[in-house]
């Protein structure tokens, strides 16, 4: 990634910052356990607050 993006990037999204891994992979981890056996063709929208289009 260029240098000139680096400073910006995450600033789109609503929460004004990139995610950090330790935000991100919770969603990852739930998924891949037992706890979410019962969840079919669902979206987690770990996005920061921006929506899922």
């Amino acid at each position: 990634m260029p240098q000139q993006e680096v400073e910006t990037f995450g600033t789109e999204a609503p929460i004004g910052r990139p995610g950090q891994p330790a935000e991100l992979a919770p969603a990852y981890v739930f998924l891949a356990s037992q706890d979410s056996s019962f969840i079919t063709g669902e979206v987690l929208g770990v996005t920061g607050g921006r929506p899922i289009t």
